[in-house]
């Protein structure tokens, strides 16, 4: 019965020993409960998959300080999909905003006006597009009433065009330059009594920049 009691008194003291040890090394009793839990892990983060919305099509337009001084905004809007033609919807049109200007010297009756039209379409369909909207400025065979001019290449293809009609306040020069640049089609349009290529050229370049 002494034998016993000796062996219950081991079993007890081993036990506690086992605790002492476990508060300094968790040696003993992690073998039974496994390694203590931490409250300290940093969370994982994971990676957002969201595709970041497409830059807004008024940001590629003209702004007035694209412009000399003289020039006033006239009108900016966005296209309506009910304003479009068939075969431009055939084309993939996703959305469209025009902006217009106008330069006015009424003591020498002279204005100049400058337009811009923006178009975004299917990325795939801009050949076409542009050979459309070409073949729409340059009339073909002798029925033109204008002329190809120089001009520097804009985006990846691009063409510029003169005409010149009379009118009873004299001469009306228009320039008309298209050109796209990834998925948009732009035609900026001077015509007026005065016209400068040289501005037609900068505003042309910088709305180009604007297309990333």
């Amino acid at each position: 019965m002494v034998y016993g009691m000796e062996c219950g008194y081991r079993a007890l003291s081993l036990m506690i020993l086992c605790a002492l040890v476990s508060v300094g090394s968790a040696g003993c009793l992690s073998g039974v409960f496994g390694p203590a839990p931490s409250y300290n892990q940093p969370a994982t983060v994971t990676p957002s998959t969201a595709t970041p919305a497409p830059p807004s099509i008024d940001n590629l337009a003209l702004q007035p300080a694209d412009l000399p001084s003289d020039y006033i905004l006239r009108d900016r809007s966005l296209v309506a999909y009910g304003g479009i033609s068939q075969l431009d919807r055939d084309l993939g049109w996703r959305q469209g905003y025009q902006v217009s200007y106008y330069r006015l010297d009424k003591k020498h009756d002279d204005r100049t006006d400058v337009s811009q039209l923006i178009s975004t379409y299917t990325p795939e369909n801009m050949n076409e597009v542009f050979r459309i909207e070409r073949d729409a400025l340059v009339p073909a065979g002798n029925n033109a009433s204008g002329y190809q001019v120089p001009f520097p290449i804009i985006g990846d293809q691009s063409i510029a065009w003169k005409e010149t009609t009379g009118s009873p306040q004299g001469d009306i020069t228009s320039y008309s330059v298209i050109f796209v640049k990834n998925n948009v089609f732009e035609q900026i349009r001077m015509e007026g009594t005065t016209t400068d290529y040289e501005v037609l050229k900068s505003i042309t370049q910088l709305a180009a920049g604007k297309i990333h």
